[in-house]
C-alpha cells in the first residue's frame, strides 16, 4: 500500500544507493542457500592495529567519555590530524582553522554541497566517478555535469572540456585522486592547470582522497599543487587507510573561511564524534609507515589473483594503479559491464558491480574489490574460469 504522504521533491530525483539496493539482493541469495561470495565493495577486512583498538577500548573509561563532544573535535584530534599531514603530505594546516572532522568522508559530500551550493548552481563531476558526487549535488538542488574520463587520458581531467561545461553558475569542481573506480593517480601537470583554470573561474575544487594510502607511495594532496589552498578543499578518511569503515572517520581540510562555513552547516546537523573514537584515531594517526607497507602486501597478493583471471578472461586492464580495486573492460563475450555483472552473480555467484554505476564511460567495464581474503578470490575466479569456459 502507497503512503498518502508523498516523498519530497528532492529525493525522488535520486534512487536509493546502488550499493544499498544491490547488497539486499545478495544477502537474499545467501539467505536462500547460494554460496555468493562479494567482491564488490571497498570494505577492507583487515584488522585495524592492535593499539588503536587497545586505546578505544582503554578511553571507554574516561571521566566524559560518553558525553557529547565539540562539534569540531577534541583539540588534540586537530593537531594529530595537521600532525599526519605534515608527515605524510608535506602540508602545514592550522589545526584550529583549517581541519574539520567528520563523521565519514561520505557524509562531508553533503555538508559540502548544502553548504556552498544553491539551486540552479551547476556541478562538474567525473564519469566514472563516486555516484554520492552526483546525488548529493542534486539533493542541494544542483544540476550534475559529467566531465569525461577515459583511458584514452589516462582518466584525467581535461581542461579545455572543464571550460567549455562552466558557466557562471558552475560552483564546485570534484576530483577524487588515487581514482575510484579506476585507481589512476593524479597527474602534478594536470593538478596544476585546473587549480589555475579554477582560480581564474572563481570555482571550488573539491579533492576527494581516501584512496591515498593503498597501493600508493607517492601521495598526493591538492595541497601540494601551488595555490591550491585559494580555492581548494580536501576530503580524506581513515576508512580504507586503517580499516575502520564502520567507525566512520573522515576529515575536511582547507582554508580557514572554507572550513567555517561547513561547520555552520554540519554543527546543525551532528554532533562531536564518540569520545573514544576521538582518541583511538588519534593513536592511529600516529601508526609508523610498517603498517601501510604490511597492508599493501596483503592487497597485491590478492591483486595478482584478480590479475592473473583476468588475463584468462581476456579482460583489459592497467597495473600501475592504486587503491583497492581493479577496473578491467569486458571481452567480447558481454555486450557491456552489466551483463557480465549479471552473469558472473546468477551464474559465479559472484557479485561485481558493473562500471555504468560510475557513469557512462564505465559502461564497458566491472570494478574488482581487494577486500576479500585469498582463499575467497582463488574460489571466486576459478568459478568465474570455470563458467566462461562453458559459456556459449
Amino acid at each position: 500500500m502507497n503512503s498518502i504522504i508523498p516523498i519530497s521533491d528532492r529525493i525522488s530525483s535520486i534512487q536509493e544507493y546502488y550499493f544499498s539496493s544491490k547488497l539486499k539482493e545478495v544477502k537474499n541469495m545467501i539467505a536462500h542457500g547460494l554460496p555468493v561470495i562479494n567482491i564488490g565493495i571497498g570494505s577492507p577486512d583487515i584488522s585495524p592495529p592492535q593499539v588503536v583498538i587497545k586505546t578505544l577500548q582503554q578511553s571507554l573509561t574516561l571521566p566524559d567519555a560518553h558525553r557529547y563532544q565539540p562539534y569540531k573535535g577534541i583539540d588534540r584530534l586537530r593537531s594529530a590530524i595537521s600532525y599526519y599531514y605534515e608527515k605524510h603530505f608535506n602540508c602545514k594546516l592550522n589545526p584550529d582553522s583549517e581541519i574539520l572532522p567528520l563523521h565519514g568522508s561520505k557524509e562531508g559530500i553533503l555538508h559540502i554541497s548544502m553548504s556552498f551550493l544553491n539551486p540552479g548552481d551547476n556541478v562538474l563531476v567525473p564519469d566514472p566517478g563516486y555516484p554520492s558526487y552526483r546525488s548529493c549535488s542534486r539533493l542541494a538542488g544542483a544540476m550534475v555535469k559529467p566531465y569525461t574520463l577515459t583511458a584514452k587520458n589516462n582518466w584525467q581531467p581535461e581542461v579545455a572540456e572543464l571550460e567549455h561545461l562552466a558557466d557562471e553558475n558552475t560552483k564546485i569542481l570534484w576530483l577524487n585522486y588515487p581514482h575510484m573506480p579506476t585507481g589512476a593517480r593524479s597527474n602534478d601537470k594536470i593538478m596544476d592547470d585546473v587549480v589555475r583554470w579554477a582560480l581564474n573561474r572563481k570555482i571550488l575544487i573539491v579533492n576527494d582522497n581516501p584512496y591515498c594510502f593503498i597501493l600508493n607511495t607517492n601521495r598526493k594532496s591538492i595541497f601540494n599543487t601551488p595555490r591550491a589552498k585559494e580555492c581548494s578543499i580536501e576530503l580524506n578518511s581513515l576508512s580504507k587507510s586503517h580499516a575502520i569503515p564502520g567507525w566512520r572517520v573522515g576529515m575536511v581540510l582547507g582554508d580557514a573561511s572554507l572550513i567555517n562555513g561547513i561547520l555552520r552547516f554540519k554543527s546543525n546537523m551532528d554532533s562531536g564524534q564518540f569520545r573514544s573514537i576521538q582518541e583511538a584515531v588519534i593513536t592511529a594517526l600516529h601508526i609508523g609507515e610498517g603498517w601501510f607497507e604490511k597492508n599493501d602486501e596483503i592487497y597485491d597478493q590478492r591483486r595478482r589473483i584478480i590479475y592473473r583471471m583476468l588475463d584468462d578472461i581476456g579482460f583489459q586492464y592497467e597495473r600501475d594503479t592504486a587503491g583497492l580495486f581493479v577496473w578491467s573492460k569486458i571481452n567480447e563475450v558481454f555486450k557491456n559491464g552489466v551483463e557480465a555483472s549479471d552473469f558472473f552473480l546468477h551464474q559465479c555467484h559472484v557479485f561485481v558491480p558493473p562500471g555504468i554505476v560510475f557513469g557512462k564511460n564505465g559502461e564497458q567495464y566491472v570494478r574488482w574489490s581487494l577486500c576479500s581474503s585469498r582463499q575467497l578470490l582463488e574460489e571466486a575466479a576459478e568459478r568465474i574460469r570455470v563458467a566462461l569456459k562453458n559459456h556459449p
